[in-house]
C-alpha cells in the first residue's frame, strides 16, 4: 500500500495545470491523493479522482490572505497527516506550514517550487519580499527532497541555498498532431498567460503599428489588463489587438493551435523571470505553433536544440514586429519538423518520470 499525499497550494486549484498534472500522475500510480487549496479569487467547481478541499480565506488583502490560509493550513495538515503521509508543499507560500507538520511527525516533505519566488517582482523591494526570503533560508536548506521547473531555477537553488532540486519542468501531456493548420488571412500573433509586468505585452502591443495583416490575440487576465487595454485604445489599435480574457486550460488549447506565431518576450524583471521556462512556450510547442522568445537563459537553451522560432535582441517594437514577420514569412509548416522534435523531448511524459521517482524515493 501506497502513502498518502497531501499536496497544498495557496491557488484556488482550478487553472492550475502544473498541480493538475502532478496530483493525475501520483493517482494514476496508486498513491492516494488529498489536495489542499483555498477559495481566493473564486473557487470554481471542478471534477477530480481524487479528494480536493479549498480553505476558505475571509481576508480582502492578499498579504494578509497569506497569514490566513498558512495557519489554517498548519491546521488542516495537523488534523489530516499521520506516519503514512507525504506531505507535499507548492512554492514558498505554502512551505511553512508543511514543513512544521513534517518535523513534528518526522514524515517526509516534497517541496515544488514552481518558481523563485522571493525574487518575483510583485514582491521586490516590499517587506513581503523579506518575509519569504527567511522562510527560504531557513527551511529550504533543511529539505531532502525538492522539485523545480527549470534547469535555470535549479543552479540558482543549489548556489543560494546548497540544495540539489530535481527539474520537472511544467510541460504539457504530449499532444498528437492531427489538426490541420489553418490559412489565417490576418495571421495570428497569439500571447498566453497572465498579463502581468515584464511580459513584454505592452512591447508587443506597440509593435502592431509596424505589422500589417496580423491580428494579436490576448489571451488571459491579470493586474496589468486593464492599463494595457487603455494602451490599444490610446494607439488605435483596436482593430488589431483582442482581448480574449481568462479562458479554461481546455478552450486556451483550442485557440493555441489556431495560431501562426506564439510569444514568450519576459523581460529580465528579477531572477524568477531570467530564469524561468513560461508554460506558453511548451503549450505552443505542443501544439505546433513557433514562437518569438527573449533572449534569457532556459529559451535560448531551447532554441539552441530546436528551430522553433525566433530570439529577439531586445524589446523595441519594430525588432519585435521584424521577428514576428520572420516567423510569419517562413511559415508555420516551415518550422514543423523542429517542433515535432521539440515536442517529444518536451512533454509530460518525460517529466513524470523524474516526479515519480522523487515520491518513489520519498516512500521508503
Amino acid at each position: 500500500m501506497k502513502k498518502k499525499i497531501i499536496t497544498s497550494a495557496f491557488s484556488n486549484l482550478y487553472t492550475d495545470q502544473r498541480i493538475e498534472k502532478v496530483c493525475q500522475t501520483l493517482h494514476e500510480n496508486g498513491y492516494t491523493i488529498e489536495l489542499i487549496g483555498n477559495d481566493w479569487k473564486g473557487a470554481e467547481k471542478m471534477q477530480r479522482p481524487y479528494s480536493f478541499s479549498r480553505i476558505h480565506i475571509i481576508s480582502k488583502s492578499l498579504k494578509t490572505a497569506y497569514f490566513e490560509f498558512n495557519w489554517k493550513l498548519y491546521h488542516e495538515l495537523k488534523r489530516k497527516a499521520d506516519k503514512n503521509t507525504i506531505l507535499h508543499a507548492n512554492d514558498i507560500d505554502a512551505l511553512l506550514p508543511n514543513y512544521l507538520i513534517a518535523k513534528k511527525l518526522n514524515i517526509p516533505l516534497v517541496f515544488d517550487s514552481h518558481e523563485i519566488f522571493s525574487e518575483m517582482p510583485a514582491v521586490q523591494g516590499k517587506m513581503s519580499q523579506k518575509l519569504w526570503r527567511y522562510v527560504e533560508r531557513t527551511v529550504i536548506p533543511k529539505l531532502t527532497w525538492m522539485i523545480t521547473a527549470s534547469g535555470s531555477y535549479a543552479k540558482w537553488f543549489q548556489k543560494t541555498y546548497g540544495i540539489h532540486a530535481v527539474v520537472v519542468q511544467n510541460a504539457p501531456r504530449k499532444m498528437n498532431f492531427d489538426f490541420e493548420i489553418p490559412e489565417n488571412n490576418p495571421k495570428i500573433l497569439l500571447y498566453q498567460g497572465a498579463i502581468n509586468p515584464f511580459r513584454g505585452i505592452d512591447k508587443v502591443i506597440m509593435a502592431m503599428h509596424h505589422l500589417n495583416n496580423v491580428v494579436l490575440k490576448i489571451a488571459g487576465d491579470g493586474p496589468r489588463k486593464e492599463e494595457y487595454e487603455n494602451l490599444v485604445i490610446q494607439e488605435k489599435l483596436q482593430d488589431k489587438v483582442q482581448f480574449l480574457g481568462k479562458l479554461m486550460p481546455e478552450d486556451l488549447r483550442k485557440v493555441t493551435i489556431t495560431a501562426d506565431c506564439g510569444m514568450s518576450i519576459e523581460e529580465n524583471g528579477g531572477d524568477s523571470y531570467l530564469y524561468s521556462l513560461p508554460n506558453k512556450v511548451l503549450d505552443c510547442i505542443q501544439a505546433r505553433v513557433p514562437l518569438i522568445l527573449s533572449n534569457i537563459p532556459e529559451l535560448q537553451n531551447i532554441k539552441n536544440q530546436f528551430d522553433v522560432g525566433e530570439i529577439i535582441p531586445d524589446h523595441r517594437p519594430k525588432n519585435i514586429a521584424a521577428a514576428v514577420e520572420k516567423v510569419l514569412n517562413k511559415g508555420r509548416k516551415n518550422y514543423l519538423e523542429e517542433l515535432e522534435k521539440a515536442s517529444k523531448a518536451l512533454c509530460w511524459d518525460n517529466e513524470e518520470i523524474k516526479l515519480l521517482e522523487v515520491f518513489n524515493k520519498a516512500s521508503q
